[in-house]
């Protein structure tokens, strides 16, 4: 049995109608869509690949420190005296800030006020500032 034989198109043909593609079949189609959800949630990555515990420190650093740290690994400060969190890996171990948090760290820069934080927000702030190290 033979097929009705479609015309081929020349190459000259895809590359003057298409932009040099030819047509995505149904398959190819799909394919090309996977691949850009893939592409979507590679670059989305930064928040959707932390832990839960370190993305509920990054919201308390964002609610309670950002108006004088930088919380993130590019930005300065907005109060030139706080220091960005991604360098206080280099200051201290950040994990010998547990004690510091939980007993209320008083010191810091002049204007930063004295808090405590419970054994669960520590956690979770240690887990965010890890995130920062390099």
């Amino acid at each position: 049995m033979q097929r009705s034989a479609a015309p081929r198109r020349h190459r000259a043909y895809h590359v003057f109608c298409h932009g040099g593609t030819r047509p995505a079949s149904g398959t190819r189609a799909r394919w090309i869509a996977v691949a850009a959800m893939a592409a979507l949630l590679f670059l989305m990555g930064s928040a959707a690949g932390q832990s839960p515990r370190a993305e509920r420190g990054k919201t308390f650093a964002r609610m309670h420190c950002s108006s004088c740290h930088s919380i993130d690994k590019v930005t300065p400060s907005p109060l030139a005296d706080a220091p960005p969190f991604r360098t206080l890996h280099q200051r201290y171990a950040v994990e010998s800030l547990e004690e510091a948090l939980a007993e209320g760290i008083v010191t810091g820069h002049p204007a930063m006020p004295e808090f405590r934080l419970e054994p669960d927000q520590i956690g979770n702030f240690i887990a965010f500032l890890k995130t920062l190290e390099p």
